[in-house]
């Protein structure tokens, strides 16, 4: 399995899910959309959106299940892991059967972008696996 560090900004599609391993250890799963919006040479609006699954471990899993739900914006830094036989995203069929990818990272720091009130500050303090507090 190959890695690349990744740095991502967008917002929750569902409150993260909290599961402990079998040795204890806690670990959450969450998914973020980023979206771009640009014209084509016709004038065109295009809107893409790209969506990541995000898996924290320890600490830093305990503090996203805390404090992010659906909505809130974050910036994600991680490894991007890629699909050991393709190199690129995974690849999986939906339920209807139709193609999908997904991009994942296992993120080393969250930081939360939304404030106590839903609005964006950048004075928000960064979680990451290391052993530091996060003030709240």
């Amino acid at each position: 399995m190959s890695y690349q560090m990744s740095q991502i900004i967008g917002r929750l599609g569902a409150d993260p899910e909290l599961r402990y391993t079998p040795t204890g250890q806690s670990v959450a799963n969450f998914s973020v959309a980023t979206n771009r919006k640009y014209n084509k040479a016709d004038g065109e609006e295009v809107k893409e959106i790209l969506w990541f699954k995000v898996t924290t471990w320890g600490k830093l899993a305990e503090a996203c299940n805390t404090c992010l739900h659906k909505g809130s914006q974050v910036f994600v830094q991680g490894r991007l892991m890629a699909d050991p036989t393709t190199g690129g995203p995974r690849i999986w069929s939906r339920q209807n059967g139709s193609p999908a990818t997904s991009f994942e990272i296992n993120a080393e720091v969250v930081r939360f972008l939304d404030g106590k009130n839903g609005n964006s500050q950048n004075e928000q303090p960064a979680a990451s696996g290391e052993e530091t507090e996060i003030p709240f």
